[in-house]
């Protein structure tokens, strides 16, 4: 039987993509080899790694604009931007409904944040696709506050990030929780002194906060 969540937790910071938005890093990776990538986009971008310019877009000090033309040079030249986008966004599956109420009874307990490696293309298309959700409050107001890492000139795993949201709203480390399905960002809130919990598609999360 998992363990539910600690008696102690008065707040929960929770990862956006892979966690509650479901993602799925092959479809990225199949629909650029579909349009051309001259090697595995695999080898360039997965959950597990990726290359510099990833973790610069996400940064936000790649701009949508500079992140096209670098793709650009391991595709073909007829690949335009609208192609790009779609590829890029493949990977962007949907906000299930049942994350959201989870989400609502949670507030009512905790303190909820939200705290997302993303990008300005990955974000835009997130927002789209999640607008019918919450009424027309929209999934952010499901939160006291939200983070993204492009918008924050910062990104998971680096402790900043997790320290910035911590002061930003008064958290005490020993008794917040941070969730994330990717393994090195779990670690990084580790050494900032978080609870953590390292999130797979095993873990029923309504279980784990002893929700019937």
């Amino acid at each position: 039987m998992m363990p539910v969540v600690h008696k102690k937790i008065k707040s929960v910071i929770f990862d956006l993509g892979g966690v509650l938005f479901d993602i799925d890093y092959t479809l990225t990776q199949r629909a650029f080899m579909n349009i051309g990538a001259q090697k595995p986009f695999a080898d360039l971008y997965s959950q597990q790694m990726q290359t510099g310019l990833f973790d610069d877009f996400e940064k936000g000090t790649v701009t949508p604009a500079q992140f096209r033309a670098r793709l650009k040079e391991l595709l073909p030249a007829s690949v335009d931007d609208h192609q790009i986008d779609r590829a890029w966004n493949a990977l962007l599956i949907g906000f299930p409904e049942k994350k959201v109420e989870l989400l609502k009874r949670l507030g009512k307990k905790y303190r909820l944040f939200l705290l997302s490696n993303t990008n300005e293309i990955h974000l835009p298309e997130v927002m789209r696709m999640s607008a019918h959700l919450n009424g027309k409050k929209g999934f952010e107001k499901l939160f006291e506050r939200y983070y993204y890492s492009c918008r924050m000139g910062m990104r998971k795993p680096d402790r900043e990030i997790f320290d910035k949201v911590c002061v930003d709203n008064n958290l005490e480390t020993d008794t917040t929780l941070f969730i994330d399905d990717s393994k090195q960002n779990i670690e990084g809130a580790d050494r900032a002194g978080l609870n953590t919990l390292h999130y797979s598609s095993k873990i029923e999360l309504n279980d784990y906060f002893n929700i019937n």
